[in-house]
C-alpha cells in the first residue's frame, strides 16, 4: 500500500471512529461480525459525510479537525457529583493562549461566579496544527465544587479580554443514581397489570381505551392492592392515517394521541350545545355501538368521531373564551407558552397534513412527499401558511391541551389512591421518518438508514424497523436538548418510565436504506453522558425508570444501567440458565421488572400453542424449513421446562 493509500485508508478509519461506527460486533452467540468498509461509506453518507473517493475521506477528515479545534468550547459537558474537580476543556488558538480570557459560570439556580485565566498557566492535554494553525487544549479546573454548584443544568462563558473570540458551553451535573420511589427501598415489592389502553372497553369510551378510562383502571388496581399500572407509548401518531396504529413508530414521541381523549370530560362538552346535539344523534350513538362491540379497534372511525366532536369543542372554546382572559383562556394560553416551539412546530405540522389530505393529496401523512416548499419548517411558504391557518394551528395545540389535561389527572390519581408507584409510560425508540418531529428538525436525523437488530434466533434475517436514528455528534451539538425533552415529556405524570431498546443509549443498530438487515453496523451513542441526564431527569421528576435490555446486550451496558439505578427486565420467557431450564423466582435480580412476556413477544397462551411461530412464518417467513422445524422442537422443550419449573415452587 503507497503512502497515498495508507493515509485515505487511516483517513477514512478515523472518520468511522468520529461518528462512531463499531468496526465489528459480537452476536448473541458471541460470533465477530466485521463492519464492511461499504457499509461504513454508506452510513458516513446517512451521517452527511459524503466519502465517495479517497479524496472525500481526506477532505472530510480534515473539516471534522478543524471544526473541533477551532471551537473555543465543547458544546456540552457532563458531570456526576463525585468528579474532582470539575473542569472544562478549552481549544485555544496560539494568538490567544498567552492572553487572559475571562470566564463566567451562571448556575441553573442563578447564582454565578466570574473570574479570568491564561491558557498556558494551565494544564496542556493536546497540541495540533490545523490549517496551518496551532492550537492546544487545556484543562480549566472550575474553582467552584460540585456541592456549591449544585445538579442541574448550569453556563459557562468565555471571552478573550482584548478580543472579539467568545464561547459557550452547557455544563449538566449529574446525581449519581435514578429516582427510587420510597415504596421499593430496602427491597420493597409492588405488583400490577400491563395494559394497552388502546384495547381496553367500556360502557362509556368509543370504541378505544381512553384517559378516564385510564383513571378507572387505576382505581381497580388499587382496590386490588397494586402499586403500578403499566401503559403502552402514548405518542401522537399520524392524524391522517389513525389506522397506522403502532405505538412503536410515532409521528413524535415529544406530544401524545389525541385518540385517548375523552371527548365528554372535555370542560366544553357541559355546554357546547352543537356537540352534545351531535353526539346524541340516533346515527352517532350507533357508530358509538358499532366501535364498543365490534371484535378489533375500529381506530379510523373512532378518531374521525372524536375529531368532530373535537372541532366544535374547540369552536365553543373559542366562542365562549378566546380574548376574554379569563380562566379558562389564561391557562390555554400558559399551556401554549410551557409547549414554546416544539408545541407550535408540531400542530403547525398537524394543520399542513390536514389541509393536504383534505386536498386529496396521497402522502399528506408523511412529509416527505409535501409539496417541496412545504418541506423547510423554516421555509417561507410554511410561515404564510401558518398566518393563513391561525385557527387551525391553535386546534392542533388545544387538542394536545385537552391529553395533557387528561393524562396529569389520571397521574394524579394514581397517586391520591397510594399506588406506590403509579403509571408506568413507556417510551418508543424512535419515531417514524415521515413524521412531525422529524419535519421540526430533520438535520437531527439519518435519513439513510433505518434502526434495527441483527440476526438472532427469533428473528433469523435481523430486523429493520424503519426509524431514522439519531445522529450522534449532532445530539451532542444540541447540548442533548431533544434527549432532555424527550425525557421530561414521557416522565410527565409518571411514576416510572419503561425506555424500549435501552441498549441505544450506547450504541444503536443501523441498517443502510435498501440493505437487508444482516448488512448493518452498530453506531456507537455518548452513553455516559446519556445515563447522567437521564439520572438528573429521573430525580427530578420523581420517575423510577426500567431498562429494557433484552436481546444482543453488552456487559457494558448492563452495569453502566445497574449503577445508576435503572432498573433491568426479565420477561419470563428469556428467565433461564445456561441449560434452557427456567430459573427459580428467588434467583431473579432485586432489582428487575419480572412479566410473562412484553409488548412484542406472544401473550402465555400464544406461546404454548406456538402462535408466535405461526405469525412470523406468515409476516417474516424463515429463511429454511428446517429453522421452523428446529422452532418448533425447541418450543416443545420450553413447555416442557415450564411444566418442570412450575412443579417445583
Amino acid at each position: 500500500m503507497n503512502d497515498g493509500a495508507a493515509g485515505a485508508e487511516d483517513a477514512f478509519g478515523r472518520l468511522a471512529a468520529y461518528a462512531g461506527i463499531l468496526p465489528e460486533y459480537l452476536d448473541v452467540r458471541h460470533e465477530r461480525h466485521v463492519t464492511s468498509r461499504e457499509t461504513q461509506r454508506t452510513l458516513l453518507a446517512a451521517m452527511g459525510i459524503p466519502v465517495a473517493t479517497d479524496a472525500d475521506a481526506i477532505a472530510a477528515l480534515a473539516t471534522h479537525d478543524a471544526r473541533t479545534w477551532q471551537r473555543l468550547l465543547p458544546p456540552v459537558a457532563v458531570f456526576r457529583a463525585d468528579d474532582m474537580p470539575l473542569s472544562v476543556e478549552l481549544a485555544v488558538p496560539s494568538s490567544l493562549a498567552e492572553r487572559p480570557l475571562a470566564w463566567l459560570l451562571r448556575a441553573e439556580r442563578g447564582e454565578s461566579w466570574s473570574g479570568s485565566v491564561v491558557p498556558t498557566s494551565l494544564q496542556q492535554i493536546e497540541a495540533r496544527a490545523i490549517a496551518g494553525a496551532s492550537f492546544a487544549r487545556y484543562r480549566f479546573a472550575l474553582p467552584i465544587g460540585a456541592a456549591t454548584l449544585g445538579e442541574g443544568y448550569h453556563r459557562f462563558e468565555l471571552q478573550a479580554v482584548d478580543d472579539a473570540a467568545s464561547a459557550a458551553t452547557t455544563l449538566i451535573l449529574a446525581p449519581p443514581r435514578c429516582y427510587e420511589p420510597p415504596t421499593l427501598a430496602g427491597g420493597g415489592r409492588v405488583w400490577g397489570p400491563a395494559v394497552q389502553l388502546y384495547s381496553i372497553r367500556s360502557r362509556r369510551n368509543w370504541g378505544v381505551g381512553d384517559l378516564t378510562d385510564l383513571k378507572r383502571v387505576t382505581e381497580f388496581a388499587a382496590a386490588a392492592g397494586a402499586g403500578i399500572v403499566g401503559l403502552n407509548p402514548l405518542h401522537a401518531l399520524s392524524s391522517v392515517a389513525p389506522q397506522h396504529a403502532s405505538p412503536y413508530n410515532p409521528s413524535t414521541r415529544l406530544f401524545g394521541n389525541p385518540i385517548y381523549i375523552d371527548v365528554e370530560a372535555v370542560p366544553e362538552f357541559a355546554h357546547c350545545e352543537a356537540a352534545r346535539r351531535a353526539v346524541a344523534n340516533a346515527g352517532f350513538q350507533a357508530k358509538l355501538r358499532w366501535l364498543r362491540e365490534g371484535e378489533l379497534v375500529g381506530y379510523r372511525v373512532s378518531f374521525a368521531a372524536k375529531r368532530e366532536i373535537m372541532e366544535l369543542l374547540y369552536r365553543c372554546f373559542r366562542e365562549s373564551h378566546r380574548g376574554r382572559e379569563d380562566a379558562r383562556e389564561r391557562a390555554f394560553a400558559a399551556y401554549l407558552a410551557s409547549g414554546g416551539e416544539a408545541l407550535r412546530r408540531h400542530a403547525l405540522f398537524e394543520a399542513i397534513a390536514g389541509k393536504l389530505h383534505d386536498d386529496g393529496i396521497a402522502a399528506a401523512g408523511d412529509w416527505r412527499g409535501w409539496p417541496a416548499e412545504l418541506r423547510d419548517v423554516n421555509g417561507a411558504a410554511v410561515a404564510a401558511f401558518a398566518a393563513a391557518h391561525v385557527e387551525r394551528v391553535e386546534f392542533h395545540a388545544y387538542l394536545q391541551w385537552q391529553f395533557d389535561t387528561q393524562l396529569d389527572a389520571a397521574g394524579e390519581a394514581s397517586a391520591a389512591l397510594g399506588l406506590g408507584v403509579g403509571l408506568l409510560q413507556d417510551l418508543a425508540v424512535g419515531i417514524n421518518p415521515g413524521g412531525s418531529e422529524s419535519w421540526s428538525d430533520p438535520s437531527l436525523y439519518a435519513a439513510g438508514a433505518s434502526v434495527g437488530a441483527p440476526p438472532d434466533p427469533y428473528n433469523a434475517a435481523g430486523q429493520n424497523w424503519g426509524l431514522p436514528p439519531q445522529i450522534p455528534e449532532r445530539l451532542r451539538d444540541a447540548a442533548y436538548a431533544p434527549f432532555i425533552a424527550t425525557l421530561r415529556r414521557n416522565m410527565r405524570a409518571a411514576g416510572a418510565l419503561r425506555i424500549d431498546h435501552v441498549m441505544g443509549l450506547l450504541r444503536l443498530y443501523w441498517v443502510p436504506a435498501g440493505a437487508q438487515a444482516d448488512a448493518g453496523a452498530y453506531v456507537r451513542y455518548p452513553f455516559d453522558d446519556l445515563l447522567g441526564i437521564l439520572a438528573l431527569e429521573s430525580q427530578r421528576n420523581r420517575c423510577m425508570v426500567i431498562g429494557e435490555d433484552l436481546g444482543t446486550v453488552p456487559d457494558e451496558v448492563r452495569a453502566g444501567l445497574q449503577r445508576v439505578g435503572v432498573l433491568s427486565s426479565r420477561p419470563l420467557y428469556f428467565a433461564h440458565d445456561a441449560d434452557g431450564e427456567f430459573i427459580a423466582p428467588a434467583a431473579y435480580p432485586r432489582d428487575a421488572v419480572v412479566s410473562v412476556g412484553t409488548h412484542d413477544l406472544a401473550t402465555l397462551k400464544g406461546f404454548w400453542v406456538g402462535a408466535d411461530l405461526d405469525a412470523r412464518e406468515v409476516l417474516s417467513p424463515f429463511p429454511q424449513p428446517e429453522h421452523r422445524y428446529a422452532q418448533n422442537v425447541e418450543r416443545t422443550g420450553q413447555r416442557r421446562r415450564l411444566l418442570h419449573a412450575l412443579q417445583c415452587e
